[in-house]
């Protein structure tokens, strides 16, 4: 392991070969939660995912969350969905629960993702969306200036978990909008250290608070993300 050349909040938690990567390289990750996940548990929830497994439909995900929520309502996978999905763990868990045939496209972002979608050979009249209660505007917006519907089906729920902060850090790395909100809300940063955000979204949230320097990946993932990082601190 090398000498710690930096030490680095992470507002979501992060698995074991992560961090101990990050650590080979010189950089010491500390974890804290800033939202919780809740999936949808309900009723109506569950005969909605029925029903839409009941018949061939184009299927959106952009959350591992959602994946994990609709799977657990499901008695029988089903075969005949077109599925598109955000990359990283997303994307994984599709193809694990799914199987790679059901997998029709990708995209680093929602909205290329969208863009996939609405430029694909047999362009979908509708897609049904499996999303959490504070899912971003651009995807369905998107689809809708394409004329495809958009059924969007809320599977699971984002809670904030703020909390203070007392160490100064090198930097902070960040996920999602909702974790930078629950931050800022109780926490500040010196002015001289980077952000790192997951997406033009999240970076812009960012920047909604602070004026530091904001390094965006572009690509979901955690482990994208903490390539980022080390490559930033080995050019340092």
């Amino acid at each position: 392991m090398q000498a710690v050349k930096s030490h680095i909040l992470c507002t979501r938690s992060l698995e074991e070969p992560v961090l101990s990567k990050a650590a080979a390289a010189g950089v010491v990750i500390d974890t804290v939660s800033f939202i919780e996940t809740q999936p949808v548990v309900t009723e109506v929830f569950k005969q909605t995912v029925t029903e839409v497994a009941a018949n061939p439909a184009t299927i959106v995900f952009t959350s591992m969350n959602a994946v994990d929520a609709v799977v657990s309502q499901l008695e029988q996978i089903p075969t005949h969905w077109h599925i598109y999905c955000i990359g990283g763990i997303t994307k994984e868990l599709v193809k694990k629960y799914f199987g790679e045939q059901c997998l029709m496209g990708t995209g680093k972002s929602a909205a290329l993702l969208a863009e996939k979608i609405s430029h694909a050979a047999a362009t979908p009249e509708e897609v049904v969306f499996f999303c959490g209660d504070q899912r971003l505007d651009e995807l369905p917006q998107a689809l809708q200036a394409h004329q495809i519907k958009v059924r969007e089906v809320v599977s699971y729920t984002t809670i904030l978990t703020p909390q203070t902060i007392d160490i100064n850090y090198d930097a902070v790395i960040f996920f999602s909008p909702s974790a930078a909100h629950s931050f800022f809300s109780e926490n500040t940063v010196h002015t001289d250290i980077p952000l790192f955000a997951i997406g033009k979204t999240t970076a812009a949230t960012i920047r909604s608070y602070v004026a530091n320097t904001v390094i965006t990946s572009e690509w979901p993932g955690k482990e994208h993300m903490i390539d980022l990082v080390i490559e930033y601190f080995n050019k340092r």
